[in-house]
């Protein structure tokens, strides 16, 4: 046996006796045979400095791509200094921190991301947290719909297709009708929800910036929800709220969004993180747990768990869904990113994606190939029509090392010719002009 292996032949045959099995292989015999590969012709086995030096051949074959693509996912800097603070292994093994006593600093982290949640999106409670942005959509549409005992949502077509589609599949499986309202030249209409929405939707969800980037007007949308006595949900981008309105400024009752803009790595699509903030009011319709401040027997600052007695304890059946510990890790991530950021950070990060989208929107425009498809602001993503062959676009700007734009009909079948772009604070003036010289050849 391997000194790694810490049991030896004796042990394995007295285990096997004692649960009446004869062979380890016949604990897999519940196994389909057709599922079952003997022979998976593996390579003979390599020291350590081979095995080090295979993968890292395997990673140099890796090319570092310069994206100009977003569509949900955005190439925000990410501060060194966090991946030396999550590796530690007190966070990296941290589970549901139950006994508070002996899990102040998982408590207290908790405590500091709802906190700056709730500073960003100027809602009054934040849990911590949700599984990503899309999720955390339909979580809130469970929360809405549990509060005011409807079965029925309205959702704005300028929401991401892929998050009308998670908002639908959960819907689905509870049996809640998903309605969407019509779009007004690249925002919601608020005259398709005043003829649409009726006294069974629960809610409404709407997303700013929207999937054409577009930041939204809001401007009505809460005095008509309010003649039908249903929620206000609003998805946003929290790193937009160092610049924009806040979704409590909307007068939103439940506020959610994607966190992977706060610096975590693109990582081939995850993990990300979602919030989901809330007034209140309607704070116990919450899933998940919520971290509380309190004090010791001593006056000491503490931390503790509330709200969460619904969840795994008592009133399961009562529970909207069961979010623990899964996204503790990614929660710290975010406050770290926050922390190390600070608000004059924050600001001027996105104050420089916001110009440089400028500079690239307009430096295309000149070019005869493209053209506006809104006249509406954006923040850092843009929609244009093409007359270019965008998947032959696409394949020429890879050889050049640039991850070229999304093509729209990737979201929206109807769409053909239109592309979507996005720009961050990452990307230099030299990237976005050679990248501008690039399709230039390409015109």
């Amino acid at each position: 046996m391997f000194k790694y292996m810490p049991h030896t032949n004796e042990d394995i045959k007295a285990m096997l006796e004692k649960i009446g099995v004869d062979d380890i292989g016949d604990l897999f015999s519940d196994i389909p045979k057709d599922l079952v590969h003997k022979d998976l012709d593996l390579p003979e086995s390599k020291s350590e400095l081979e095995i080090h030096e295979h993968f890292r051949n395997i990673a140099a074959m890796n090319k570092p791509l310069i994206p100009f693509v977003g569509a949900g996912a955005y190439d925000h800097y990410t501060p060194s200094v966090i991946r030396h603070l999550i590796t530690r292994q007190e966070f990296m093994t941290a589970y549901t921190p139950y006994q508070p006593e002996i899990s102040q600093g998982t408590l207290q982290y908790i405590f500091e991301f709802q906190s700056m949640i709730t500073q960003l999106t100027g809602m009054d409670v934040a849990n911590a947290s949700m599984y990503d942005g899309a999720t955390a959509t339909a979580e809130a549409m469970f929360m809405a719909c549990a509060q005011r005992r409807k079965q029925k949502i309205a959702i704005s077509k300028t929401v991401n297709p892929n998050i009308v589609r998670v908002v639908k599949t959960y819907a689905s499986y509870k049996d809640i009708d998903v309605v969407e309202i019509d779009e007004d030249a690249g925002q919601t209409s608020l005259a398709s929800l005043e003829s649409t929405f009726d006294d069974e939707c629960a809610a409404l969800i709407v997303q700013t910036p929207n999937v054409y980037g577009i930041i939204e007007d809001f401007s009505g949308f809460k005095d008509a929800l309010d003649n039908y006595k249903a929620l206000f949900i609003i998805n946003q981008d929290p790193s937009t709220l160092a610049h924009l309105k806040t979704p409590r400024t909307w007068g939103a009752d439940i506020a959610v969004g994607e966190c992977q803009s706060l610096g975590v790595p693109l990582s081939f699509g995850g993990p990300y993180i979602g919030y989901m903030a809330t007034i209140t009011k309607y704070m116990r319709k919450m899933p998940g747990r919520i971290c509380g401040m309190t004090k010791d027997t001593d006056g000491k600052r503490a931390f503790v768990l509330t709200l969460q007695a619904r969840e795994q304890h008592i009133r399961r059946e009562k529970a909207n869904s069961n979010i623990c510990s899964n996204q503790s890790l990614m929660a710290l991530f975010v406050t770290i990113y926050m922390a190390v950021m600070g608000k004059k950070g924050l600001y001027e990060a996105q104050q420089q994606s916001i110009d440089r989208a400028h500079y690239l929107y307009g430096r295309l425009l000149e070019l005869d190939a493209f053209e506006a498809v809104y006249d509406r602001p954006f923040f850092k993503e843009f929609l244009l029509k093409t007359t270019l062959d965008i998947d032959a676009m696409n394949r020429e700007l890879l050889k050049h090392g640039i991850l070229g734009p999304l093509p729209f009909t990737k979201l929206d079948a109807s769409r053909e010719g239109e592309v979507l772009f996005a720009v961050t604070e990452k990307r230099t003036k030299k990237e976005i002009d050679d990248f501008v010289d690039q399709l230039r050849g390409l015109s």
